[in-house]
Formats: C-alpha cells, structure tokens, sequence
C-alpha cells in the first residue's frame, strides 16, 4: 500500500504541476508539424545495463490527428527476475499499448514543447517461472521451513489494463524530442494459472497483492517525421 500511495501522491503532484504550467504559461505549444514522432524508453535500456535482474526494450510512437489529439502506441518486451526470502521467480514476455494523447498546450508559433494527457489500452502476454520457494510449516518445531528447488513453468499467461497518463516532451534539437511521462494503471482482466499470483505483468510492471492496480513511468527521446507543417 505504500508504494501504491507514493506513486498516487507523485502522479497527482505531476498533474498539478503540468496543468498549472500549461495555464499559466501561454508560450508553450503543441508541435507545428503533422507527423509521425518515434521513440525508445531509454529508462528500460539504463535498466538493463545497469540491473543484472532486468532486461527490456520499448519502441513508441505517437501520430498527430488533429490539433489537440495524437495517437500513441507502443511494443516492448521484459525479463525481470524478482528474488526475495520466500520466492524466486522469472518472468518474461511481450506487450502492445495503444492509445489517445490529449494535448494541454497553448498554441504558440514555433514553440514546439507538449504537454498532455492521455489514456491508453495495454495487452501483454508471458510466461512465470518459479526457481525456487519456501514452504513454512508453523505446526512442526522439528521441520519448519523446507526450501523447494522444484521448477514450475506457468506459461500461456496474459493480461489486459488500462491507464491514465500525464506527461511532457521537450525539444532538445531540431525534431529531437526528451520526455517523461507517468501512469497509474488497473487491470480488466489477468490469467493465471494453478492460483499462483502474476507478480509482475510486462508492460504493466508490478503487481500489488492481486489488487489490479499499478503505475508506471517512462523516460523516451523520440524524432520527429513531419508529415504536414501548418
């Protein structure tokens, strides 16, 4: 519950935040071109250089439709080995999302910097693999706890969420684009398979006590293929 509260307080100050900005300050605009814009989560690929537990690749890109209005989608894979006390697990997949961006900018000739909300459908497929766990019989002083170094491979396993997300792209360099962005997430519907809980969902990240909520973030630098300019 405290990291479902800490990211709840982070992605409401976020929204605060960017909407008292794009308010309050009228040189901030959408983008001037119509066009397709291109990008890669690079906080996924720190991760993987820097974690020995984690690998993952995001590639998004989002289409502009209309003035306030962009289509988002996304593709990725993770691998993620989560080792704690009691249970050690892999978890490897894939995941699409798919969505609409709502932009929240003034429009300013040539100030191409976004800020926008938007909601997204995400689907991931994987596989769990148990390594290793502990059984804790409290009722045996002699035994108690019995490590058990028996593989379980539940695979075939898949979920569908969705999420709200607020967040900021920056232009760095002509059609060079930095942003972030924040999302809070729950579930529809998630299979698993012999009672055993999805610990962590590709695409959707951790799971939180079977709760079907979560949250998320992504750093993106993406490039900008103007289609149209205005």
């Amino acid at each position: 519950m405290n990291h479902i509260l800490k990211y709840y307080i982070s992605f409401l100050s976020f929204f605060i935040f960017f909407q008292s900005y794009s308010n309050n300050l009228t040189e901030i605009d959408t983008l001037n071109k119509f066009g397709l814009r291109a990008g890669i989560d690079i906080h996924k690929l720190f991760r993987t250089i820097s974690k020995n537990n984690y690998e993952g690749l995001s590639l998004n890109a989002d289409l502009r439709i209309s003035k306030k209005l962009f289509l988002f989608f996304e593709i990725g894979n993770e691998k993620i080995n989560n080792e704690s006390y009691y249970l050690n697990t892999t978890i490897k997949g894939n995941y699409i999302k798919a969505g609409i961006k709502n932009s929240l900018s003034k429009e300013i000739k040539g100030i191409e910097n976004l800020i926008y909300v938007g909601f997204n459908f995400g689907l991931s497929s994987f596989e769990q693999t148990i390594t290793q766990y502990i059984i804790n019989n409290s009722y045996n002083a002699v035994w108690g706890e019995a490590i058990i170094n028996e593989q379980i491979k539940l695979s075939n396993l898949n979920a569908l969420w969705g999420e709200i997300s607020i967040g900021a792209k920056t232009k760095v360099l002509k059609n060079l684009f930095l942003g972030i962005e924040v999302q809070l997430k729950t579930t529809f519907t998630q299979k698993n398979k012999d009672g055993i809980t999805n610990l962590y969902m590709p695409g959707f990240n951790r799971t939180y006590d079977s709760s079907g909520i979560g949250a998320g973030f992504s750093y993106t630098i993406s490039y900008l293929v103007p289609i149209i300019k205005k």
